[in-house]
């Protein structure tokens, strides 16, 4: 391999999404899956914390300091929508929201 080729690792293929914008279902713990695809595309596999942009209906909502969720073996993350965004917005399990941006998070 070289460079920064895909790479081919364990498992199943998964989601191949390389960029944002992404649009994705609110699970019903609501959380929402950045796969591991975009996630090594982005260069954000060592981030703990982040401003995550999404859309939802067309409105562009920017949560910040929101926590991404990780498992051993994959380089996949998910993040918890905050549920004052939830009760604000609507969001409701299920529901279809795009990912607009994701940013490091600066603790200040």
């Amino acid at each position: 391999m070289h460079g920064q080729e895909l790479r081919q690792g364990r498992g199943a293929p998964g989601y191949g999404v390389t960029k944002l914008p992404y649009k994705v279902r609110v699970y019903l713990n609501n959380q929402v899956l950045i796969p591991a695809s975009l996630v090594r595309a982005l260069g954000i596999s060592g981030l703990k914390y982040a401003v995550i942009t999404v859309s939802y209906n067309g409105i562009p909502i920017t949560v910040k300091g929101v926590k991404l969720l990780r498992t051993r073996h994959t380089d996949s993350r998910q993040f918890t929508v905050p549920r004052k965004v939830r009760e604000t917005y609507g969001i409701r399990p299920g529901d279809e929201i795009e990912i607009i941006e994701i940013k490091p998070f600066r603790f200040s």
